[in-house]
């Protein structure tokens, strides 16, 4: 039995039918044996071998009565993993752009609250550019109040390994469901928490305030050339910052990490984050000026940044901070918007360290926090304040070599993200085996060509590259090319040196 964390649960109170709040993706896969057709006993073996691992898997969130303390995750004693996990043939033509139709209409679904949060659904027959024949495409989601970023990677690592062996799995292990407690007993275990919280809250507040100017972030920030984050509620509205709708629509694009790292070598002091941040600047851009939509004021992002210890990688729930950060989309030139980027990324580093903010959230009552949350996405408030960013844009480094599932090459990933009122546009950034996969979810109605959108990111890279490197040293000719002789001139050919022949002296008689 474990309780969610503030933070987790205010994903699960945060949900809705227009805001379901699983995190997912799209992972292609080579078929490892592809003269023989795709085994889904073997696959669903697989899966359920290795997720079931976690405990959050097989468990579901039980609610307290009255909302006087947050759910509890409970083993489930109906569990079953046909439930979770689908098997579909991807309809003709089969390409890329159905895949990712199937993709958004699993994700514009929320999960059964009455069983684990999680589903996998496998889509057969892929015909797409550049994908071998077999292919299969792995759609997972798992509930935002179950993990996070790190936490997924550290499933991935669990499902996928770095060799192409494959396991038989002929049967899964036993599970044995604990005892859900009833209603009444969850009723008496929280009883004294209302009146205990609000008095640890007003003191850890008065905690936190202590802590920012004892730590002297403002002195911080300029000690490192930094600029100060902007604040919440400070950004212009957007055409993204509206009431979401239920229909997702995602779409994908990948870029090469080598060409982001020679750019971050290439202007000092800037990083791999601080260059994708500048490339979805110069996009958010280029396409708000084609809406005529874009602001006088620059963007602001929000930053998820793990406050995981070392060695928590393996445990679940979201173990995260929020950083704000100006995207400069007021600054026309790329290379400049880079370095104003970097100083908000460094400025904003050390005012997060400084506030840990994200231990408020523990101590907000349960009913408040419930209450608010659900009234803020079921009365759209998010329409009638400014917003407090315009977007997320989160970036999670994954492995750097190739990875199997069960012997099954992953040939192409792209991650997907749920969206809240306010928020219709996510920006999600992965890197694998030397690519930066960039995931884009929206809603229909707010991006219908969010396929234009993502094609802009690959001139913002070239843009960016040919501002930040050096130009290409022209090469020189190996040799002049020779003078034209004069007409006068004589040409001596080369003849045959031939010696003369000796006479050879007669024999005496």
């Amino acid at each position: 039995m474990k309780q969610l964390t503030s933070l987790d649960a205010s994903f699960y109170y945060l949900e809705s039918y227009r805001t379901p709040m699983h995190v997912g993706g799209v992972y292609v896969f080579e078929n490892p044996n592809p003269d023989k057709q795709f085994d889904y006993q073997a696959f669903k073996n697989y899966i359920g071998s290795r997720l079931l691992r976690f405990p959050v898997f097989r468990q579901r969130l039980v609610e307290v009565p009255l909302d006087l303390g947050h759910p509890y995750w409970f083993d489930d004693p109906d569990f079953e993993l046909d439930f979770h996990i689908t098997h579909v043939a991807l309809p003709p033509p089969a390409d890329t752009a159905e895949l990712l139709r199937l993709a958004a209409r699993f994700f514009s679904r929320p999960l059964d609250k009455q069983r684990p949060l999680w589903e996998v659904m496998v889509a057969e027959g892929l015909n797409m550019p550049g994908i071998p024949e077999g292919a299969y495409a792995v759609i997972p989601k798992v509930h935002h109040s179950a993990i996070d970023g790190k936490s997924g990677v550290a499933i991935m690592e669990l499902l996928f390994n770095t060799h192409a062996d494959q396991e038989v799995i002929l049967h899964l292990p036993a599970l044995k469901a604990e005892r859900i407690p009833t209603s009444i007993e969850l009723l008496l275990r929280h009883s004294g928490e209302a009146f205990s919280t609000p008095f640890k809250l007003a003191t850890l507040i008065s905690k936190s305030i202590d802590s920012f100017f004892r730590n002297n972030a403002t002195q911080k920030i300029k000690a490192v050339e930094g600029k100060p984050p902007p604040a919440p509620f400070t950004a212009p509205r957007t055409l993204f910052n509206v009431p979401v709708t239920p229909h997702r629509i995602v779409a994908g694009v990948e870029l090469e990490l080598e060409r982001i790292k020679a750019i971050k070598n290439a202007v000092q002091g800037t990083t791999v984050n601080d260059v994708i941040l500048t490339i979805c600047a110069s996009v958010l851009r280029r396409y708000l000026l084609e809406k005529n939509d874009l602001p006088q004021k620059p963007l602001i992002a929000m930053a998820p940044v793990s406050v995981r210890g070392e060695g928590s990688e393996n445990k679940m729930g979201n173990h995260i901070s929020a950083m704000l950060v100006s995207l400069s989309t007021d600054i026309e030139n790329p290379l400049e918007r880079l370095k104003t980027i970097n100083k908000s990324t460094v400025g904003s580093k050390v005012h997060q360290k400084a506030v840990k903010a994200e231990k408020l959230m523990d101590y907000i009552p349960s009913q408040l926090e419930a209450m608010a949350a659900r009234f803020y996405t079921r009365m759209k408030i998010g329409e009638l304040h400014k917003p407090i960013f315009n977007l997320v844009i989160t970036n999670v480094p994954g492995p750097s070599k190739a990875m199997y599932m069960n012997g099954a090459r992953m040939l192409k990933n792209l991650a997907v993200a749920p969206l809240i009122d306010g928020l219709g546009l996510i920006i999600t950034v992965f890197s694998y085996a030397g690519k930066v996969s960039i995931g884009l979810t929206s809603c229909r109605e707010i991006m219908p060509d969010i396929k234009q959108f993502a094609a802009y990111f690959l001139d913002a890279l070239t843009e960016l590259e040919q501002l930040a490197l050096p130009p290409a040293p022209v090469k020189e000719e190996l040799a002049a090319l020779p003078e034209p002789l004069p007409e006068t001139t004589t040409v001596n050919t080369l003849e045959p040196v031939v010696q003369p022949n000796k006479k050879s002296k007669k024999n005496k008689s």
